[in-house]
């Protein structure tokens, strides 16, 4: 008797067909996420091995924030062919939509957990992603230059928003300190060197300054250290062990910041109407891990570090796999 896929042989080359779009979602999906593991777990073993320790850290971690993030981010806007006055309703969509599941967030985590005492570190982790390293080294990888230019205005905006809810959320209920709350964001946000860039490259793109070529290009050493440099740190900085501490409260606040989050405002950015790079920038700064300023914001406001610190270790390690299928069901659609 013959086989079907004699009898048929279309049957055969359209499972081949399915397959072969399967494998090539899939590789493109571990494009963009791999080389992240790779440098994080590059991080983990450089730490292991004592080839960098805690003052290493400490030192490239500030140099990132405070000198080559900012000046990636300038030179990203100030080169950029990207029309930002374009993109304004991608802007507008990310405020409300993160604004609003941060008030899901506080509803749902003060109905979840009675104790009140650590409702603030929870609320944080489930909404305060990393978008400044971590989502932005997505993009890069997905969009290249084009997608961190666009990316750089999204991280301002959301920076701005994610400061002023971590203190919202951090803040005793019960204590009169609302003055004390008000200088904390008065003084993160003024003070913060990557608002301060992109606001500079803004400026500077929409004034048509030009930026000399010595200036630029030495800018540009400072930009290429930034995502490796940053990456490893934050791998060097992960506390595996602390991951053994499974606790309901770091569960909890993965699951919103891995799961409920991109869901929620990747689903209604296409409800909206975006695809593409807007689509897939929305989605990575979703669904980014929590970021590592909620550990220093819950430390100077007095909440519980360790649980911090658990959520941030949590979160970077199984964003991997949930952003890696994130891309995958988003790219097998043709949305991004």
């Amino acid at each position: 008797m013959p086989s079907l896929c004699k009898l048929n042989p279309c049957i055969q080359t359209h499972k081949e067909v399915i397959m072969d779009n399967l494998i090539t979602q899939l590789l493109f999906s571990a494009s963009i996420t791999g080389p992240i593991c790779v440098m994080l777990l590059l991080g983990v073993l450089l730490k292991r091995i004592h080839l960098i320790n805690d003052n290493f850290i400490e030192v490239a971690s500030k140099l990132v924030f405070q000198v080559t993030l900012p000046a990636m981010l300038f030179l990203s806007i100030v080169n950029a062919k990207h029309d930002f006055s374009s993109s304004s309703h991608l802007i507008i969509y990310g405020l409300i939509a993160n604004f609003v599941f941060f008030l899901f967030t506080i509803y749902s985590t003060r109905f979840a957990f009675k104790n009140k005492q650590n409702h603030g570190v929870i609320i944080q982790g489930g909404f305060r992603a990393n978008t400044a390293i971590i989502a932005l080294a997505y993009v890069a990888n997905a969009y290249g230059n084009t997608g961190v230019a666009l990316a750089a205005i999204y991280v301002a905006s959301t920076t701005i928003l994610y400061n002023i809810q971590a203190v919202i959320a951090l803040t005793p209920k019960n204590e009169n300190n609302k003055k004390q709350a008000v200088g904390i964001i008065i003084k993160t946000l003024t003070k913060n060197p990557l608002i301060i860039s992109i606001v500079l490259g803004i400026i500077c793109s929409l004034l048509s300054i030009p930026v000399p070529g010595m200036l630029s290009q030495a800018g540009q050493y400072f930009a290429n250290m930034t995502l490796p440099l940053a990456l490893l740190c934050a791998g060097g900085s992960l506390n595996l062990h602390s991951m053994k501490e499974e606790s309901a409260a770091t569960w909890f606040a993965t699951s919103y910041k891995l799961i409920l989050s991109p869901l929620f405002i990747t689903s209604g950015g296409i409800l909206v109407g975006f695809r593409g790079l807007e689509l897939g920038l929305i989605f990575f700064m979703s669904a980014a891990p929590t970021a590592a300023a909620s550990y220093v914001m819950a430390r100077a406001m007095g909440g519980n570090a360790i649980l911090a610190a658990n959520i941030i270790a949590q979160t970077t390690v199984a964003s991997l796999f949930t952003c890696t299928l994130g891309i995958f069901v988003l790219s097998s659609f043709n949305l991004i």
